[in-house]
């Protein structure tokens, strides 16, 4: 549905995406490879985990009785934190960017974007939530409403939607909208390391990373990464894959917010 709003309310031309999609090249390829072997899983282990917890009365919910609202609601709060921390983490642990890089060295930035994750991201993101619902104790309902919630999320924010402003200062002020997270993608690290939020833009404003806008505007930024501008690494399924393993470990992430140099 994102993809058929995008072609009809689009945020950036195709000339204001440096004249051709070039991320729709490598999407194809990865997004098929990402569906094939990750997607039908997905449902299954976050369905069996919380389950399992459930049965061996494990976590925190499992142990203090509350009402169920109560540990939904809070549940599905306590999972989007722990979405934005980790997100945060894979900014500023220089190993863990190796891998988040491949997110955001897209040379665009549309609804395949939020599809594009490292398959050793993946596992990593599910082995981290699978720990936080150990420890939470979570119902069953609510991760499957909160994995619902975030991947639905992820191809809403990512999108080149044009939004009215009025209506984007109005949902932003709850969720996170696409011209708030385009932000994130720019090639800009003070901006790069800002708006990790994915569901709830509440995160951002706690913790001192929201921004609101970039300083080149929504069609003048420039999207990606400066040292991974090729095509060839940063579009085919090849280059994609080897990624991580490409040049040595450096300090761009968080702890060079406010640096200008260049990442790695």
């Amino acid at each position: 549905m994102c993809f058929t709003i995008e072609i009809h309310l689009t945020r950036r031309s195709i000339e204001e995406r440096f004249g051709v999609n070039t991320s729709a090249l490598y999407d194809f390829d990865f997004n098929y490879f990402y569906r094939a072997f990750s997607n039908p899983y997905i449902p299954v282990i976050a369905q069996e985990d919380p389950a399992r917890v459930q049965l061996m009365q494990w976590g925190l919910f499992n142990l203090v009785e509350v009402h169920p609202a109560v540990a939904l609601l809070a549940s599905i709060i306590v999972l989007d934190a722990a979405i934005y921390l980790q997100h945060v983490m894979f900014h500023a642990v220089p190993l863990l960017w190796r891998l988040h890089r491949v997110h955001h060295a897209d040379l665009d930035f549309d609804v395949t974007t939020g599809a594009r994750f490292h398959p050793v991201e993946i596992l990593l993101s599910m082995l981290i939530k699978f720990a936080v619902i150990v420890l939470l104790g979570p119902p069953l309902a609510a991760v499957v409403i909160f994995e619902v919630l975030l991947n639905a999320m992820a191809m809403f924010n990512h999108s080149n939607v044009r939004m009215p402003l009025v209506l984007d200062g109005l949902l932003r002020r709850a969720i996170v909208t696409p011209d708030m997270h385009r932000v994130h993608h720019s090639h800009l690290a003070d901006e790069t390391n800002s708006n990790f939020g994915f569901n709830l833009s509440v995160w951002d404003h706690i913790f001192g990373t929201y921004r609101a806008q970039p300083a080149a505007g929504h069609t003048g930024m420039v999207i990606g990464i400066d040292t991974f501008r090729d095509p060839a690494r940063c579009v085919k399924l090849s280059g994609i894959l080897f990624m991580p393993f490409i040049g040595k470990v450096t300090d761009y992430a968080i702890n060079r917010r406010w640096d200008t140099r260049d990442d790695g």
